[in-house]
């Protein structure tokens, strides 16, 4: 199995598959030319975008992202407002430094291309570094897919399950974790933690882990309610988060309460700060990252039982469900359109939720299918291919519904006809067969019914 840790990584806006995928398979591909001695030998590198990494690259930072990435950046490292000036100075400087220690010649009108109209046969976000020498002979070549949520494979890797680890409780299902969970007298928390334990990790470190992810989605909702001004793209959106914030803070002082708009409000701020390409957990990935921390931060904030093994409990459960739709669905929105990302970051925390203000087993899975059930076909249609319009908006309705689905459910016995399996597997098979116009391609929806300069 992998790491629920594995969804929850630190990164840059503004998309995890469009941005933190690629950068991270262009680290990937100039470590594996230096670790076979082929690096010194390297004269020229060549890339390939395909399908909607190529058709939603400019708006999604795709192509910064794979710039800096040749050059040895990591999403987790680099910092985010570093990424456009060293890009800018790569496409018109006429030099690339491969791993940060290889000078070449660079051609950005030679070297780079937008493949929009051909998309590789196995995944929507498929991209091909080449390397050559002096003499033009390849010395290296790689497909990549970046499948969802920062996860990247190549080409030969695609399809294949890479070697499970042992765990105590193996699962694949929502019926056999919640089977271990009845059998073991255990929470889905506690079931994750000894698998952790399982892969590697201490019992301590699972919750310093957690805490860690914990601070920086806090760090990003306060960022997000602090920056003003107007988001880059060409767009024009301004910030809305700082301003809505005083206001319901004025409201507050004034006895009016509101407090289902606090969870919108944090969702759009820490949206705001992905879409500025600032830092941000994929939760399970950057176009949905404001929905597990905004609730989070909605239950630190408003529940008055609230601590930390809470937010431990909080994070665990969450990370759980996501490995579900990341096993048996997808969480790309260029696979399966945006209800295998807000659709998914939704069903992470209304049964997260569901957990920490006391739910059964049978109540935080229905709160997880209820909150899947009604993204079922959304579609991912960013308008100037930018995570900002409707993605910020929805991100926010998405987390105020995961707290009142994951209330409905704790009002009720938990019984439900529609289980969270039944819907994973609706969910993809919906994604299957949506065209892939509606696909983060831009090319339907509200991206081409909205009239917006290019950008």
């Amino acid at each position: 199995m992998i790491s629920v840790f594995d969804l929850f990584s630190i990164g840059i806006g503004p998309s995890s598959s469009h941005t933190v995928g690629p950068m991270k398979a262009a680290r990937e591909f100039v470590e594996g030319l230096a670790e076979s001695g082929r690096l010194d030998r390297t004269a020229r590198i060549g890339v390939a975008l395909y399908g909607s990494l190529a058709l939603t690259g400019a708006g999604h930072g795709t192509v910064d992202a794979v710039l800096v990435g040749l050059e040895g950046a990591h999403p987790r490292t680099v910092q985010p407002e570093t990424v456009p000036a060293r890009a800018a100075m790569i496409r018109t400087g006429g030099q690339i430094r491969l791993n940060g220690t290889h000078e070449i010649a660079f051609a950005f009108d030679r070297d780079f291309q937008l493949h929009k109209q051909e998309f590789l046969p196995k995944h929507a976000n498929g991209m091909r570094f080449d390397a050559f020498d002096a003499h033009g002979q390849v010395v290296g070549s790689q497909v990549y897919y970046s499948i969802g949520g920062g996860f990247i494979v190549t080409d030969e890797q695609y399809g294949h399950t890479a070697p499970s680890q042992s765990v105590p409780y193996p699962f694949d299902s929502a019926e056999a974790l919640l089977s271990h969970c009845r059998r073991e007298g255990r929470t889905i928390a506690q079931i994750v933690t000894a698998n952790e334990i399982a892969l590697g990790r201490s019992e301590e470190a699972v919750r310093a882990t957690a805490l860690e992810i914990a601070h920086v989605m806090k760090e990003c909702v306060e960022s997000g309610c602090r920056h003003e001004g107007t988001l880059p793209g060409g767009l024009n959106v301004r910030r809305r988060a700082p301003a809505l914030f005083r206001k319901l803070i004025t409201q507050q002082i004034a006895g009016r309460l509101d407090a289902m708009l606090w969870p919108m409000l944090y969702a759009m701020a820490v949206n705001e700060e992905n879409a500025a390409g600032g830092r941000v957990v994929t939760a399970p990935t950057n176009g949905a990252a404001g929905i597990v921390p905004a609730v989070l931060t909605y239950y630190r904030n408003f529940y008055p039982r609230a601590d930390e093994e809470g937010v431990v409990t909080f994070l665990l459960t969450a990370g759980a469900i996501g490995l579900l739709y990341k096993m048996n669905a997808s969480i790309s929105g260029a696979e399966v359109g945006c209800q295998g990302e807000v659709g998914v970051a939704s069903s992470m925390a209304a049964g997260a939720y569901a957990a920490v203000i006391g739910g059964t087993l049978e109540q935080i899975e229905n709160a997880a299918e209820i909150a899947m059930e009604h993204h079922l076909g959304m579609t991912c249609d960013p308008v100037g291919g930018l995570v900002q319009i409707p993605c910020i908006e929805r991100n926010g309705v998405a987390a105020e519904q995961a707290i009142k689905v994951a209330q409905l459910a704790l009002l009720e016995d938990g019984q439900h006809k529609v289980s969270l399996d039944t819907v994973i597997q609706t969910m993809f098979q919906t994604g299957k067969d949506m065209k892939h116009t509606y696909k983060e391609t831009s090319l339907g929806g509200l991206a081409i019914t909205v009239n917006v300069p290019e950008c």
